[in-house]
């Protein structure tokens, strides 16, 4: 096999130690660090020294972040690899041996770097998952809450359709100060509410007890925290968003798209897409393209492969969001694939049809061509005829066809 780095390293991480393995020409050395920062730099200096090209090592949880930190931008190509495409043979294992695999498999040009950010997409990647970890931790403060009213006898949600608004916060926090009335706790509701006044007091009648009472004080306190740190996110992610206003605008012009899932697009994938060859390679990064498990000319399973979560998380509910928008492509095709394939693979086709067009948008500079809700229709004509006529004989009708033009 032909060399490509003559002088390269491989680090095998852990948290408290690494083992780092150096290749200079036909010599090998061999060193253990700690992992703090004054060791990382005295392991900087040492790789620098020693005239390294390359280093690369495992994306072990997020242990390979300060090694990465420490050795970025020091004139070294570094490749984050996937612990799943590197494995070793089985048998003796040890983090020595790791780190001497690592760097001979780097050494040949045989590690498929990951894509890793600059610095600042970092961040900001970073504070959009962490946005998303608060949402959804709120939610389940939310479920607390529904449980601990359920146990007061308290039927709030049937009333209101988020306990948590305006309305439900004024009248919870009147239940939390000890108010048990329930005409008067009817009282407090803010702005225009469906449910009637004998309504809202049925609901509101219940056993509530002092724990209930404690409980439902402490739980809104949470919620409260939750909504300050989400909005001081929102406020310090829509800043950094500034400076790529023009691609976002872009990409809200994809049905289901909004802002914040455009927010996550360009954390997740950033502003440029050059460092994806196609749009394939993005889609199948994503963990949205279909897999690929051949073997004696029979097709398997075709799941799709594990890839970048919280972009495809995101994708599948803008996925979903198109979908409910009538008169669109997305919605189209979901109705076309769902028959067949059934709702959830049909869902993941349309988050694939999504991030191929977010390629080119990013790519190219250009807007969403909505390609209409017909467009099924024109590609296979035949087809739906074929279809109707069938549906048709089935109902009892015999059916001929004439041509609108010799009618």
């Amino acid at each position: 096999m032909e060399v490509k780095w003559e002088h390269c390293a491989g680090i095998d991480l852990g948290k408290k130690t690494l083992a780092v393995c150096l290749l200079n020409g036909r010599a090998k050395e061999i060193r253990t660090y700690g992992t703090t920062t004054v060791e990382l730099l005295a392991l900087r200096d040492w790789l620098k020294g020693a005239g390294c090209q390359a280093v690369a090592m495992e994306a072990t949880g997020s242990f390979w972040k300060p090694v990465w930190n420490v050795l970025e931008d020091q004139g070294m190509e570094l490749a984050l690899a996937n612990p799943q495409r590197i494995k070793a043979i089985p048998g003796r294992k040890s983090d020595v041996r790791d780190s001497e695999w690592i760097a001979d498999l780097m050494r040949y040009g045989l590690i498929a770097p990951s894509y890793v950010p600059n610095r600042d997409q970092r961040e900001l990647r970073e504070m959009t998952r962490y946005r998303t970890s608060l949402v959804g931790d709120r939610a389940r403060e939310v479920n607390r809450l529904e449980k601990v009213l359920e146990g007061a006898n308290i039927k709030l949600g049937t009333v209101l359709t988020d306990i948590t608004g305006k309305s439900g916060i004024a009248i919870l926090r009147a239940i939390a100060a000890g108010v048990e009335d329930p005409d008067g706790l009817s009282q407090l509701t803010v702005g225009p509410v469906k449910a009637s006044r004998e309504q809202f007091s049925r609901a509101l009648t219940g056993y509530v007890n002092s724990h209930q009472r404690y409980m439902i004080s402490l739980i809104l306190d949470g919620i409260e925290s939750f909504n300050q740190r989400i909005a001081q996110l929102d406020a310090e992610i829509a800043d950094r968003m500034k400076a790529f206003q023009p691609q976002m605008d872009k990409l809200k012009t994809i049905p289901g798209i909004a802002d914040r899932s455009a927010q996550v697009v360009i954390a997740e994938v950033g502003p440029d897409v050059s460092h994806f060859a196609t749009a394939a390679h993005l889609s199948s990064w994503s963990g949205l393209a279909p897999g690929q498990n051949e073997s004696a000319g029979k097709r398997k399973s075709s799941r799709i492969p594990p890839g970048e979560r919280h972009l495809r998380s995101v994708l599948v509910q803008c996925a979903w969001a198109a979908v409910r928008s009538r008169g669109t492509y997305f919605s189209a095709q979901f109705w076309h694939l769902q028959h067949h394939l059934g709702k959830k693979r049909a869902i993941v086709a349309v988050a694939h049809s999504m991030i191929t067009s977010i390629y080119h948008i990013l790519q190219d500079g250009t807007e969403y061509q909505e390609l209409g809700p017909t467009h099924f229709d024109r590609l296979n004509r035949e087809a739906i005829v074929r279809r109707a006529i069938r549906q048709l004989e089935r109902s009892g009708y015999a059916v001929s066809l004439t041509p609108v033009a010799a009618a």
